[in-house]
């Protein structure tokens, strides 16, 4: 079979699946599978190729599995990150997270410290260091694969000097101060799991989807921890699903905590801005 023939076979298969982009994907996965980039694929679309690799990996996507596991890697905040069944797929709903947050440290000189509760791939807390050249992290995971993996990629872009991963629940193995926190903790309700698009649902792992049955479990229990995490002055902002940010602004301020929104190109709040009271 040519590259061509594989592409518009591949294409068909999956647009027959009902997945988005297709084509797009169709040539993600065969590059993948030949070890090399995209675009080198249509240097010559008539060159004869081994498909074995690819059709399995185009049965594994028709069966709705995310495209980023199935080539192990994510883009997030112009980072290469590696991905695994292990952590929930970085999403660019996310970069909102690190957006705020570095506002709120504003390109102050000195030391930065941060904290990242629930790390996963550790995009959030990598992202931060890659802006803040004087910052140090820490990365909390309850899933030990979770911790090795992004262990992995503060090498793999070059800042494991700058960061430490910990398996751990939540804050619990912690005890310093930090001048920025941040989380993307589970958020959606127990019972709304079974109705996600089946590459989330299916596929990505409930430990960080699970936010109990009104999806605020996960808030009830970092919210109280914050102010005893946080440096004088020290900000922290986490995720929101859709709606939150009515209920979990409630938590904040009945725990000390000021509340400011951040919304994400949707104009959905999507970061909760919190800080102590008496900062």
């Amino acid at each position: 079979m040519t590259v061509a023939e594989a592409l518009r076979d591949g294409a068909g298969l999956l647009l027959a699946a009902g997945i988005d982009n297709p084509r797009l994907e169709a040539r993600l996965l065969l590059a993948h599978a030949l070890g090399c980039e995209p675009l080198a694929l249509i240097r010559d679309l008539t060159a004869p190729i081994d498909t074995g690799t690819y059709d399995a990996l185009l049965r594994r996507r028709a069966n709705h599995e995310p495209l980023a596991y199935l080539v192990g890697r994510r883009e997030f905040w112009s980072l290469d990150l590696a991905v695994s069944p292990a952590t929930l797929i970085p999403r660019p709903d996310s970069e909102t997270v690190v957006e705020a947050a570095l506002a709120a440290w504003g390109g102050r000189p000195g030391p930065c410290l941060v904290l990242d509760l629930g790390t996963g791939t550790g995009c959030l807390l990598l992202a931060i260091l890659h802006d803040i050249p004087a910052a140090f992290g820490i990365g909390v995971d309850r899933a030990a694969a979770a911790t090795a993996l992004a262990a992995a990629n503060a090498a793999r872009i070059g800042l494991t000097d700058r960061a430490v991963f910990v398996t751990g629940d939540w804050a619990n193995p912690i005890n310093g101060r930090f001048d920025l926190i941040v989380s993307n903790p589970p958020y959606i309700r127990t019972q709304e799991i079974a109705d996600l698009m089946p590459e989330v649902g299916g596929h990505e792992p409930a430990l960080a989807l699970d936010g109990g049955a009104d999806g605020l479990a996960a808030y009830r229990t970092i919210i109280p921890t914050l102010r005893g995490l946080l440096a004088s002055g020290g900000t922290a902002v986490l995720e929101l699903g859709l709606g939150q940010d009515g209920p979990v602004g409630e938590l904040a301020r009945a725990h000390g905590l000021t509340a400011s929104f951040r919304p994400d190109l949707t104009g959905i709040a999507r970061a909760i801005v919190l800080r102590s009271i008496e900062a």
